[in-house]
């Protein structure tokens, strides 16, 4: 059996706690069903209660109160391939409201899904529960840290993680060390002008780049057009 994780992280409810008080119910209709996403019943309230201790040094925004269009388009690959993922250790980057991680464990896969932020491990848990999905190992980890073995995971992913100069480093250094030989990493993200650099650097720090497809996503009333890449490691 391929044990995953160093040791465990450090788990901190954040203050205020999100996790308590109104829900607010998402219906997501994808791959023939029905997902059901549980979150905080008051997102301003986040924005509006952030202290200046909370939002800290490294800017850590509550994106994981959203569900992002390159999230549904993730699933919907993950349903396409899978018998690739089937029974193969991948890790959700940036779990978010889990949608992603309870969509690949329901296809089979042993999925570890890790979010910086408690209440995106929380919901996450009760979201993989509220859909019937065996759990995925949830865990609070911050990916400028993490605690796994190296080459733990066959597949990686992640929707709109890479929006940000300052995420590029710890993430490539997250990929180089915990993908195992011969195995992919799935990135999703809107098609914008300014990611172009991005895709170009990471072919010039030895990664393998494709483009796999663009494909609109619909969001409450419009279309997002969403890329996903592909990118692999030599030997």
């Amino acid at each position: 059996m391929r044990t995953l994780a160093t040791a465990p992280p450090d788990i901190k409810p954040a203050s205020p706690d999100y996790t308590q008080g109104p829900r607010q119910c998402l219906h997501v209709e994808e791959l023939g069903r029905t997902w059901l996403l549980n979150r905080t019943g008051d997102l301003e309230a986040i924005w509006e209660n952030m202290s200046r201790e909370e939002f800290g040094e490294d800017e850590r925004m509550p994106y994981w109160a959203e569900l992002w269009p390159a999230s549904l388009l993730l699933c919907r690959w993950l349903a396409r391939n899978q018998e690739l993922v089937r029974g193969r250790f991948c890790l959700d980057v940036g779990c978010g409201l889990g949608l992603t991680g309870i969509v690949g464990q329901s296809l089979g896969a042993k999925v570890v899904g890790m979010d910086h932020q408690w209440p995106a491990v929380y919901f996450s848990r009760e979201n993989a529960a509220l859909n019937g999905v065996a759990q995925p190992l949830w865990t609070q980890m911050d990916w400028c840290a993490p605690a796994f073995k190296p080459k733990s995971f066959d597949f990686m992913w992640g929707g709109d993680i890479v929006y940000e100069t300052r995420f590029y480093h710890p993430l490539t250094k997250l990929f180089k060390e915990y993908l195992a030989p011969g195995g992919r990493i799935w990135l999703a993200e809107p098609r914008r002008s300014v990611s172009r650099p991005v895709w170009e650097r990471l072919a010039e720090d030895g990664f393998g780049v494709q483009k796999l497809f663009t494909e609109p996503v619909p969001v409450e009333g419009y279309h997002v057009t969403v890329n996903l890449w592909e990118l692999t490691l030599g030997e």
